[in-house]
């Protein structure tokens, strides 16, 4: 039996807990630790014929049109997608995708496009299009669940009413300007683009994580919010349903069907997805992991962690640090 925290957290705890505390957006939680950060992002203009290759190395692709057409589609084949103004469309990570005038159009890399300038009055030739184009990354197994649960590709189209087509057309009046602190404000829009999209994405989703959709859902959603807002408090399954207004069986019940786990097995497998996080980062020893994630000692830490993984902390650590790099974007 693992040594725990000593410290006991009883129901008037859990009670006060759930009285006294603001329970955090789980989606907000894995954005957060997902350390998402654009790594490439563009506003084109262009007139046919063009035509733009992405390579599958990014893990997440942004792209909206904001004036005139664009056809989107994959390696894999299938069918490809038309952009309208205002449409958002993120494609994750996989087989190349390509943006063109056309359906299979001639497509080259983004290092290799040569657009003409971003004027848009320079458009009047018939076909022509403005773009944006983005690329995003996200760090860690938080991140990477994040976009792996969404579609190869996910198409979002625009409505008048819609914040995406608000955000798609903000974005790129921003880009023409050279107003002080454009850096900040374009960073901030596309970060509010993504959010957006992902929470969209996640919605429609067959494959969401069990908890996006469990959030939701009132006999659960407290629970949920507490044990991912503090991992590190030695929560029990009694304290669990305490939060539920639910007797220890009936939680447990509903809680499987779900999620699919026991609680006590859930919140083992977030408490170990957070050490692996701390791990990569190496900014926390592990007596600090250790208080995070609720074990008594790093001796105690490292001996679940080495029955969850197979293999000491340590090991693991330097195993993901001699890692190679990650592709570049290709331009």
């Amino acid at each position: 039996m693992l040594a725990r925290r000593s410290e006991s957290f009883n129901a008037l705890d859990a009670h006060s807990f759930a009285q006294g505390t603001q329970l955090v957006d789980i989606l907000q939680e894995h954005l957060i630790r997902a350390h998402a950060s654009g790594g490439v992002f563009a506003r084109s203009a262009a007139v046919p014929p063009w035509g733009i290759r992405f390579p599958g190395a990014i893990q997440l692709a942004v792209h909206a049109v904001v004036r005139g057409r664009a056809w989107l589609w994959t390696g894999h084949g299938g069918d490809s997608l038309e952009l309208a103004p205002g449409d958002l469309a993120l494609v994750r990570g996989g087989p190349d995708h390509f943006v063109a005038h056309e359906p299979g159009a001639r497509c080259v890399l983004p290092g290799e496009f040569r657009s003409l300038p971003a004027d848009d009055a320079a458009l009047s030739t018939p076909g022509g299009a403005v773009f944006l184009c983005g690329a995003y990354r996200f760090a860690g197994d938080i991140g990477r669940g994040l976009v792996a649960a969404l579609p190869p590709v996910l198409s979002l189209p625009a409505s008048v009413d819609d914040p995406i087509h608000r955000v798609v057309t903000l974005l790129s009046r921003e880009m023409l300007l050279a107003e002080p602190g454009k850096q900040t404000v374009l960073d901030r829009l596309l970060d509010v683009l993504v959010v957006l999209g992902l929470r969209a994405g996640l919605a429609r989703s067959e494959t969401a994580p069990p908890w996006f959709h469990a959030a939701s859902d009132p006999r659960l959603a407290p629970a949920l919010e507490a044990a991912h807002a503090s991992a590190g408090k030695p929560w029990t399954v009694d304290d669990l349903a305490q939060l539920c207004n639910m007797s220890r069986a009936t939680f447990a019940r509903v809680f499987h069907q779900a999620l699919g786990q026991a609680p006590m097995q859930y919140l083992t497998d977030w408490r170990m997805t957070l050490a692996r996080d701390y791990l990569r980062t190496g900014e926390l020893t592990l007596a600090q992991i250790a208080s995070r994630t609720s074990y008594a000692s790093p001796n105690a830490f490292a001996a679940a962690f080495r029955r969850h993984h197979g293999q000491p902390p340590g090991q693991w650590q330097r195993g993901e640090l001699a890692r190679a790099p990650e592709p570049s974007h290709g331009g």
